[in-house]
């Protein structure tokens, strides 16, 4: 067997295999050989039948196989002998004048070859890079919540702004009927709200869904509508009143501490605040950072300059998938792809050039963390080392949940080689201005 290569350009090669008779004619004789040990061909005893009749029925189809692994495999050891970096997979070159009763065979395969760069993480202007803080007003906002989370609820005469009410929606022509607990404060606008204040239980409420709630998808809650149909829902809907309840802020006491964080973690109102702080910021920070993430992929993805083998990807892609596509398609579908590829290519020469490679002990001990924090939500908070270790082995031994966690760990890698290696700079920011700055 020979196999030589023309470098068509810097991106495109064209591999050359040449089989001879020597290469493949043992293993083909092994088979038919077996073959016909145990063939059933009537008129026949069984390991009985001529060679030359095995030969006539299976020869062709044998020596196609044996012709194909051996290809296969040759192309195969050439790539990783070569160190050729390729992109998809080797396309074989049409021939429609393929002979084979010959003894020897000549195949060519198109190779699409990974393009050559560089890559620059410290750009002239710098990445700002988010340190999201909770201010006083969310601090505030958080306790009362919680105050309001474990209070008890009085049972009112009459609706008042700081009621929770119970009632059901109805529109008996649209199928609308279900019971429901609201605030005033869901409610859109001035006159809506005002049209609760004062009702009793046993009140009924005429209500327009247009410009019902700040925000149209409490209509699939409240109203157990689909998403399709509360989208420019416009019906009116009754709501008949049966229950009028306030809640009463829970006392910032000891008891509800210990509830909160376990005995004696936190014993006053300031390490409360202080508590809520720390922990929201925490959160906030892996927003900070997957803002940051993305913004340092917009800026490699720019910065970061080199030419694809198109045609040839393009080409691939028209036999890659499950379904064959057009070329017209395979094009349309690779202008969409070839950011996601050139990322991808960037992502990968970073990994190479500053050895990011996950190692299994590491997989193992950042399974061991997150299990640990999932555990702590549940107020699991001293897990032994052995319930750990118990519970990464089973997910270690799921080979997607493994693919899941090395993918999660090699973010976390990337994301600390560009907080040291990027031109960053940090920006402190409240969480409502980060917010509405980036998403609203």
């Amino acid at each position: 067997m020979n196999i030589t290569r023309e470098n068509i350009d810097a991106l495109n090669a064209v591999v050359k295999v040449d089989i001879a008779k020597e290469d493949y004619s043992d293993k083909v004789e092994k088979i038919l050989s077996d073959y016909r040990k145990s063939a059933n061909i009537p008129g026949f005893r069984k390991g009985h039948v001529p060679m030359s009749l095995v030969k006539k029925q299976y020869g062709k189809a044998v020596l196609v196989d044996e012709v194909n692994k051996l290809l296969q495999d040759a192309i195969g050891k050439y790539l990783v002998e070569e160190k050729l970096d390729v992109l998809g997979n080797p396309l074989p070159k049409a021939q429609d004048d393929l002979d084979w009763d010959a003894d020897a065979f000549s195949f060519e395969f198109e190779l699409g070859l990974a393009p050559e760069f560089e890559v620059k993480l410290k750009g002239k202007k710098a990445i700002t890079h988010y340190n999201i803080v909770a201010d006083d007003k969310m601090i505030e906002n958080q306790v009362k919540h919680i105050q309001k989370q474990y209070g008890k609820l009085v049972s009112q005469n009459e609706i008042t702004k700081d009621s929770e009410i119970t009632g059901k929606f109805s529109n008996e022509e649209e199928g609308i009927e279900n019971v429901a607990t609201i605030t005033l404060d869901k409610l859109k606008g001035k006159t809506n709200p005002k049209k609760f204040i004062g009702a009793k239980v046993g009140d009924v409420i005429e209500l327009k869904t247009k410009g019902l709630f700040n925000d149209d998808h409490d209509l699939m809650t409240f109203l157990k509508v689909s998403h399709d149909d509360a989208h420019g829902l416009d019906v009116t809907v009754n709501f008949e009143v049966s229950e009028i309840n306030q809640r009463e802020l829970a006392d910032l006491d000891q008891e509800l501490f210990d509830k909160l964080f376990g005995p004696k973690v936190v014993t006053s109102v300031t390490e409360l605040k202080q508590k809520i702080k720390e922990d929201s910021e925490k959160q906030f920070a892996q927003q900070g950072d997957q803002k940051l993430l993305n913004d340092v992929t917009e800026y490699l993805l720019e910065s970061t300059s080199f030419d694809l083998p198109a045609e040839f990807l393009q080409k691939w892609m028209q036999t890659a998938g499950e379904e064959p596509m057009t070329e017209e398609q395979a094009k349309e579908e690779y202008e969409k792809s070839e950011k996601s590829m050139r990322y991808q290519l960037i992502e990968g020469k970073l990994i190479a050039d500053h050895n990011l490679q996950v190692q299994f002990e590491e997989l193992k001990a950042y399974a061991m963390e997150m299990i640990k924090g999932q555990m702590a939500q549940f107020g699991q908070l001293n897990p032994s080392e052995k319930e750990l270790e118990d519970i990464a082995a089973r997910i270690m031994s799921n080979q997607d949940e493994v693919k899941r966690l090395s993918e999660q760990l090699m973010s976390q890698k990337l994301l600390n080689l560009y907080k040291n290696e990027a031109n960053l700079k940090t920006k402190e920011i409240t969480y409502d201005d980060f917010v509405k700055e980036f998403y609203s």
